[in-house]
């Protein structure tokens, strides 16, 4: 066999031959497609991305490089890469190497010369799968033919891969330990105008310099802290993060939040903290078909109808009733009255939930969005907001 042949192989049995291309061997993981034109090193540095195939639906990629100011985490998350045409050379100032070189080095499987607009039409079509791609030494004998019996070994290869249902991946992507981001820019050195701690499901970098940036003192801890943690840290809010994974296997998550709610300490979660806070608000989470993968995703906001474009990467979906406020079922209501306050405009899906009674909200998509729009960037000021509102009241009751 061509020593540059790879495979992508659905577990549907479908197969796409290509070029092999970043590091050979073998990658598993399901395969979800991007609908992003641009921000791929973002992407590949999404901690959300853990143990998933990206599928780009752009046609070129990799024109930009790699560069060190641009990642959203220390390392290439993607489990495998798939895309159309790979860029021969990269052509950007601000490019330090090739984004073939940066796979390479990171041991990362992937497949060019796919047609990467067939293969999301299909999962489109027959959703989200478990996936492999094979290349190198990880390719059977009679692959280059394609024969019967060699699909079927690939095949049975990917069957045999976990699934994201039921996956509990959050504590393998988070921080080892605690560690603080100050206030930056024109707020660096003075006294914070709050500190929040940050649960790290799969934080992307941007998340904790946008609170700084706005005078915020963040303490970014790991997904394994216990409530008595996080209230020894004497946050003035509480946010969790995104991440990858299925939210109905982050029972230690969701007890540790209901903890936050009954405290009533101010909460904003984004993505995966969104779906644990529909969770511990007592509504269930569904998988999508497809999910939505992207920087192009509308969203509509409920209360003003104002639509937003939005940053998306979530496989998950909470499902609460759209349409006027609902009692949490949790404990019989036990936090109060929840309306949703957003929508996706391509299928409905519930995009943000605000509690009526209690401090909190969330939202599905990516506020901190890079690369992407900035549409979603004032849910931080709405956050400093809950916060400083919340201070106000202490102050006023301690002066009684």
């Amino acid at each position: 066999m061509s020593g540059d042949t790879a495979l992508l192989v659905l577990e549907d049995g479908t197969v796409y031959r290509g070029r092999a291309w970043g590091a050979r061997g073998r990658a598993l993981g399901e395969a979800v497609f991007s609908t992003g034109m641009t921000g791929y090193q973002e992407t590949l540095t999404d901690p959300s991305y853990h143990r998933q195939i990206v599928v780009m639906t752009a046609p070129h990629i990799g024109n930009t490089g790699v560069n060190d100011e641009d990642p959203e985490s220390a390392r290439i998350w993607v489990a495998g890469f798939v895309v159309r045409d790979a860029a021969r050379r990269p052509s950007n100032w601000r490019s330090r190497r090739g984004l073939d070189e940066e796979l390479s080095s990171q041991g990362v499987v992937a497949i060019a010369d796919v047609d990467t607009r067939a293969v999301t039409r299909h999962i489109r079509e027959r959703g989200a799968m478990r996936a492999g791609v094979f290349s190198g030494d990880a390719l059977p004998a009679g692959a280059d033919h394609l024969g019967p019996e060699a699909v079927a070994a690939l095949v049975r290869i990917v069957a045999e891969s976990p699934g994201m249902s039921g996956a509990a991946l959050a504590g393998e992507v988070s921080t080892g330990g605690a560690y603080v981001v100050e206030p930056l820019g024109e707020f660096e050195g003075a006294e914070p105008v709050a500190r929040v701690v940050a649960v790290d499901l799969g934080i992307k970098s941007r998340t904790p310099h946008h609170l700084a940036a706005r005078g915020v003192q963040v303490v970014v801890v790991p997904s394994s802290y216990s409530f008595a943690q996080i209230a020894d840290l004497r946050p003035d809010g509480v946010f969790f993060s995104n991440g990858p994974g299925d939210p109905s296997t982050a029972e230690h998550e969701i007890s540790v939040l209901r903890s936050v709610l009954d405290a009533r300490i101010p909460y904003f979660g984004i993505c995966f903290g969104h779906q644990l806070f529909g969770r511990a608000l007592g509504y269930g989470t569904y998988k999508l078909d497809y999910g939505h993968r992207g920087i192009n995703q509308p969203v509509k906001d409920v209360e003003t109808g104002r639509v937003q474009i939005t940053a998306h990467n979530h496989g998950f979906a909470v499902d609460a009733p759209v349409g006027g406020p609902s009692i949490s079922p949790y404990d019989s209501g036990r936090y109060g009255r929840v309306v949703v306050s957003h929508v996706g405009l391509n299928d409905g899906v519930v995009e943000g939930l605000a509690a009526l009674d209690i401090p909190a909200f969330s939202v599905q998509y990516h506020p901190e969005a890079a690369a992407g729009p900035h549409d979603g960037e004032g849910l931080f000021d709405r956050f400093i907001t809950l916060m400083a509102a919340r201070r106000g009241a202490a102050s006023a009751k301690e002066g009684r």
